[in-house]
């Protein structure tokens, strides 16, 4: 057995193995590595995985009474720990080479002792030598990263708590405006510093790669100023980098993300079931259940279809609680300030927080606009999907978050979303573009619309135009812009000056993306007007 203090300092930069067949499954703690049955359409495969989390099997109490049979009152949970002694632990696991939205809990049972077992590598503190002293603790100990676990699970069920039965969800923090928003990531340097002034001492900070290449990265030296580095060249190809976002996608690597492990199993929002992708700070009671009910009209979440069918006989909601701003054919456009619709802009914020990892959760939805696109039927108006925007942006940011729910995806309503937002950008006679970072699938989105707008824009001109007369009547930045064209190859050097030139393959492109059947946004059915705000009602703290 190859035990993880060894002191061989030829095997300190590769991380120790544990022979399959001479470990037990107690033997198994955070950090490691091991292979685990995944089932898959074909039956089941044997892959590496990394174990993040490991709890006792939860027993939930809204559960637990249905679950119960008639034979001497004997719960399935007990049935199963008796029949299976591994089953009593659950293991939050990592697949190797998947997107962090496949995370999820395994049984002790799929874990496959007979294989290798490997340990997580030694960390070494900055300016120090690897030695003896410097390796990680035993295997036996969980190390700090589950304290983390723990710690944040703990704040953000605290944060999310309900105070009261009447007002699911209501925060425990004593802003003056409780209610969670979602917001960019902090940069490395924010980041590493915030968890040096909580935890008192060395974290390990791995920030999210800005697959943009527009993130500006900067170093602080010792006396606080701040020295710009030269941005990293990209040397992607777009195979590579689809290829990164597939398999590591939003994935980050901060201590702090990485120990919010998913807290939902699965969704019912009207008559879809989903999963849960992320980590989402609902009140702790409300987690591990198999389902998650959720009202698809005020989003109000209940644990049993009996509560929820409870609160629809009184609920009176059939469509967001906004003003109405764009109507076409069976697609509605609700336009809400979060200021004035709390609980209900709370509601979608802790939705979405199930299905976004590049975006952290703040208790205050005051500073944003939400405009909900809708289905409509004769039920009522079904939520699709939604963007938030700031009321005053410094960025010039027309997106602070978009999402299209994972039911409604892979229908077109994630770019007519991005068209909409566009379209206030136009009316507001202002350039706009997504705040950064995007997510793996907000990114392609994007991408995809800039490249049919602008390729659509030059094949209906047919006067000269120059890049800031694409801007002017797209409403996409110059930089966006010089991204896109960038990305298609559409500059060419022609008589001493660059020119935008369409290549057969873009035409061809644009015209099997032309061809296919998807909604459009039209400008005559939108009424509304910028809204103005005085700074008195900017002032949100």
């Amino acid at each position: 057995m190859v035990s993880a203090h060894a002191n061989n300092e030829g095997s300190q930069e590769s991380a120790s193995i544990t022979p399959g067949g001479t470990y037990t499954i107690q033997t198994v703690s955070v950090g490691c590595k091991i292979y685990i049955r995944r089932p898959t359409p074909d039956g089941e495969e044997e892959r590496l995985a990394e174990i993040l989390s490991i709890r006792d099997k939860p027993v939930n109490s809204y559960t637990s009474a249905q679950r119960t049979n008639a034979r001497g009152g004997v719960k399935e949970e007990e049935e199963d720990a008796l029949d299976k002694p591994e089953d009593k632990w659950e293991y939050f696991v990592h697949w190797d080479q998947f997107n962090k939205r496949l995370d999820e809990w395994v049984t002790g049972s799929r874990l496959i002792l007979s294989r290798d077992l490997e340990w997580p590598r030694p960390k070494v503190l900055p300016g120090k030598k690897a030695g003896p002293g410097s390796l990680q603790k035993a295997p036996g100990k969980a190390p700090r990263s589950q304290s983390l676990l723990k710690k944040a699970t703990s704040n953000a069920a605290a944060a999310a708590s309900p105070t009261s039965a009447s007002t699911p969800g209501r925060s425990a923090f004593p802003s003056p405006s409780p209610a969670p928003s979602l917001k960019r990531k902090l940069t490395d340097d924010e980041e590493e510093e915030e968890e040096e002034e909580i935890e008192g001492d060395d974290v390990d900070a791995e920030g999210e790669m800005d697959v943009d290449g527009e993130g500006d990265t900067f170093e602080l030296n010792v006396n606080g100023a701040q020295v710009e580095t030269p941005p990293p060249v990209s040397s992607f190809s777009k195979e590579q980098e689809i290829e990164k976002l597939r398999t590591s996608g939003s994935m980050t690597q901060s201590i702090s993300e990485i120990a919010r492990v998913k807290n939902l199993n699965r969704l019912q929002i009207g008559k879809h079931e989903v999963e849960a992708w992320y980590f989402s700070p609902y009140p702790k009671e409300y987690a591990h259940l198999p389902v998650l009910y959720i009202c698809e009209f005020c989003l109000a979440y209940f644990p049993s279809p009996m509560m929820l069918s409870r609160h629809r006989q009184r609920c009176t909601l059939f469509h967001p609680p906004g003003n109405e701003i764009y109507r076409h054919q069976d697609i509605s456009v609700f336009e809400l300030d979060g200021k004035r619709q709390l609980s209900w802009c709370r509601n979608l914020s802790l939705l979405s927080k199930c299905f976004l990892d590049h975006k952290t959760l703040y208790y205050d939805v005051t500073p944003f606009m939400y405009y909900v696109m809708c289905l409509r039927d004769s039920t009522g108006c079904h939520i699709i999907g939604y963007f938030s925007k700031e009321k005053e942006s410094a960025e010039n940011y027309n997106v602070a978050c978009i999402l299209t729910l994972p039911q409604h995806q892979r229908h077109g309503f994630g770019k007519l979303l991005i068209e909409f937002s566009y379209e206030l950008s136009k009316k507001e006679g202002k350039l706009g573009s997504p705040e950064k970072p995007l997510s793996d699938l907000g990114l392609l989105g994007y991408r995809a619309y800039w490249a049919e707008v602008i390729v659509e824009l030059l094949i209906n001109t047919t006067d000269e135009l120059s890049i800031d007369d694409i801007a002017q009547k797209t409403s996409i930045t110059h930089a966006d812009i010089m991204n896109t064209c960038t990305t298609l190859q559409l500059f060419k050097h022609y008589k001493g000056q660059h020119i935008i030139c369409l290549s057969e393959a873009v035409l061809e492109k644009h015209e099997k993306v032309r061809n296919k059947r998807r909604r459009r946004i039209y400008a005559d059915n939108l009424i509304w007007k910028p809204p103005v705000f005085t700074r008195d009602q900017l002032r949100f703290y």
